[in-house]
């Protein structure tokens, strides 16, 4: 593929940014490794990890409320892991406040004696709002690292208004600079 701009020197440019494109990440980051991570960065969160496997009869350690909850929010729901919004659509999944969880379709129950979405709803309703908000900034910094690089503004700072009341006339030649 290649895009050539006629009289400009552009396609050389052109040419060699399409081709020369490197990833952004080198590692990208699967939902059923991001658990891990989330309890290492929470490690107060409860892991609702005591359910017997229906496979081999012993309890599924591995099989956590941090890892039910991405694959609910990742595979079941289809909603985006880098945004804020929709990890706490997810919370109101949970809390009874958004959309209906379906026993059915719920991350465990194939594999597991005892569906856990009760216990993980009541493991999500104990928990504190603070503590909501810290797993949903936790959740998004896993799955978008260039999250944490972005400055949120600071709501304490407001901006000066101009103290001159007497109209400004508009600036000559504006039109000029859209040429």
């Amino acid at each position: 593929m290649s895009v050539t701009v006629l009289g400009s020197g552009v396609d050389k440019l052109l040419h060699r940014n399409l081709f020369s494109i490197q990833p952004v990440y080198a590692q990208r980051i699967t939902p059923g490794d991001v658990w891990q991570l989330v309890y290492q960065q929470l490690p107060d969160l409860p892991r609702e990890n005591k359910y017997i496997s229906k496979e081999n009869g012993k309890v599924a350690e591995n099989n956590t409320l941090a890892n039910r909850l991405i694959r609910y929010h990742v595979y079941t729901k289809g909603r985006a892991s880098i945004y804020r919004l929709d990890w706490k659509l997810t919370l109101a999944d949970y809390l009874g406040a958004n959309e209906i969880m379906y026993d059915t379709t719920y991350p465990g129950n194939d594999s597991l004696r005892k569906n856990p979405i009760d216990g993980d709803k009541a493991a999500i309703a104990r928990l504190t709002r603070s503590q909501r908000d810290a797993l949903v900034q936790v959740l998004v910094n896993i799955f978008n690292p260039a999250s944490q690089n972005t400055q949120s503004p600071n709501p304490n700072t407001t901006p000066i208004p101009s103290t001159s009341t007497t109209p400004q006339s508009p600036q000559r030649g504006g039109a000029e600079l859209l040429r």
